[in-house]
């Protein structure tokens, strides 16, 4: 076997042996992304594609490496080629499965030779097929060549010929039985006759109507019952050479299955469970775009973006929202001010979602998109006092924070939600304050939630984004993220104006 190729998925062995972990990064909650991984992989957990979420890439070369599978299978024939080929698979695994359940030996054994059968089926088709397409990615062009090393190989060659050769020297066996009363007997098929079409002929002339059905319907269960079985063991009796073949056949390749393509069977349903999922909402008019992605280059931008997991969730009840941001020169903090409940947190799980996808080497919602490759996505969501923790809602913060300025570098990611809720505002206007410049300093990217507006002023690092509402009735949210100044007391100046509860409104209610 000449060909270097080892996996679909990873360039690198070093990036493969990372995928091995299972536990989530700590983000994931936070920015629902638990939920997008959830929805994308809840028709394939036989393949457990769970880990391969779990492990962002840390190199531009392995996400273009990704990239160029994925447009290879937005290519319909290629899908169908690879959907087959999976199918077939399962199948293999099934039989493989029902075989390690049967009894009796020599079901066992049949069922192993058919195993084999399927699966040197599945591989010679996949490789005819891929052999005969244009394929553009690294990926699959390392596949094709494997696969056509693999097929013409010796090993293969004469395993598929072996079982092919006990398939038809089985399928070739007559025999008889001859049932006395509780007795039966099994010989060898010397070219009697079959009277089944006589008797039906004999009978057919007396029939009268539709008549009973009086035969017995034979069992669907995989499992022989132990007269099947006994049949079968005189039969081998019969046949001792044949059945002595099969018996050798199964203990030489009770392996018979190559690494490299079963683990290409599984790691390319991390890209089929991906775009399956984002075509739903494809089909729904939302778009999806392979961002550029830059270690360096902290002027990211998205356009029509919106967060996958509401969109998941909502998408059949109501229109989904897309936002736009950028930054650009030396910005490098949004701050998103504005009503509750206006998008804001939205807003701010979208921008983590989009990177962490992206890192994923995943297609990310939105019509365009230049994001950064991050080492660290950090984040901190308000979450409920916890009691075992001896610590109230304010200290819990604090220490969050300094975990999260403690590990961040100039090339990580924080994204802050609405944190310091529980102290006063001047309290929490110092302490945020004091952040701002720490995150400023580090010169990295965040996104920060918050009620206080004076962080969106903060010198030339920071940009201020705020929810919108209807200017008609400021209390119907548009959901639309704006980069424009803070402004939280005109929110409430046309709420009170609507219900007339401002000074002068009030003044004129009281004359009256």
């Amino acid at each position: 076997m000449t060909s270097a190729f080892k996996s679909v998925l990873f360039d690198s062995p070093a990036d493969r042996a990372r995928a091995e972990q299972t536990q989530a990064p700590s983000c994931f909650v936070d920015l629902n992304l638990d939920q997008i991984v959830d929805a994308v992989t809840a028709e394939w957990a036989p393949y457990n594609l769970k880990p391969f979420f779990y492990v962002p890439l840390n190199r531009l070369e392995a996400i273009s490496y990704r990239h160029e599978v994925m447009q290879d299978l937005e290519n319909s024939l290629l899908l169908d080629h690879v959907k087959a080929f999976a199918e077939e698979m399962r199948a293999v695994r099934a039989c493989l499965a029902q075989a390690d359940k049967l009894r009796y030996q020599h079901q066992k054994e049949a069922w192993h030779l058919d195993t084999v059968y399927t699966y040197c089926r599945a591989v010679r088709e996949l490789a005819a097929n891929l052999g005969g397409g244009a394929l553009s990615s690294r990926g699959f062009g390392g596949l094709r060549e494997y696969l056509a090393n693999y097929v013409a190989s010796e090993r293969f060659v004469s395993l598929a010929a072996e079982t092919e050769n006990l398939r038809g020297l089985l399928a070739a066996i007559r025999y008889c039985v001859h049932i006395r009363s509780t007795s039966f007997t099994v010989y060898n098929y010397e070219s009697e006759r079959d009277y089944s079409a006589s008797v039906e002929e004999t009978f057919d002339k007396f029939k009268r109507g539709a008549a009973k059905d009086y035969r017995i319907k034979t069992s669907t269960s995989h499992e022989m019952n132990h007269i099947e079985a006994k049949i079968l063991d005189f039969v081998a009796k019969l046949h001792p050479k044949i059945f002595a073949e099969l018996a050798d056949y199964c203990v030489k390749n009770g392996g018979f299955m190559d690494q490299t393509i079963t683990d290409f069977d599984r790691e390319v349903h991390f890209y089929v469970a991906y775009l399956g999922h984002a075509a739903k909402f494809v089909r729904a008019g939302l778009r999806f775009c392979y961002p550029q992605i830059s270690r360096m280059n902290k002027g990211v931008h998205s356009y029509e973006g919106f967060d996958l997991a509401l969109a998941d969730k909502f998408a059949a009840d109501r229109k989904i929202v897309c936002n736009d941001f950028y930054l650009e020169d030396r910005e490098r903090i949004i701050v998103v001010t504005g009503p509750n409940q206006g998008g804001k947190t939205t807003f701010a799980r979208t921008f983590g979602q989009l990177h962490y996808l992206a890192s994923l080497g995943c297609p990310v919602p939105g019509k365009q998109a230049r994001l950064l490759l991050f080492d660290r996505l950090l984040t901190h969501f308000e979450r409920e006092e916890r009691m075992e923790n001896l610590r109230g809602k304010l200290k819990d913060d604090l220490v969050r924070i300094r975990t999260i300025l403690e590990q961040a570098t100039p090339n990580s990611i924080v994204v802050l939600n609405e944190i310091f809720t529980s102290t006063t505002l001047e309290d929490a206007t110092f302490l945020s304050q004091k952040i701002m410049e720490r995150i400023a300093e580090l010169d990295l990217l965040c996104v920060w939630v918050t009620f206080i507006d004076e962080l969106a002023s903060l010198g030339e690092r920071t940009v201020s984004m705020a929810s919108t509402v209807v200017p008609q009735n400021p209390t119907m949210r548009t959901f639309k993220i704006l980069r424009k100044p803070a402004d939280g007391l005109s929110y409430a100046l046309s709420i009170a104006e609507k219900y007339r509860l401002t000074y002068e409104r009030l003044k004129e209610r009281v004359r009256s």
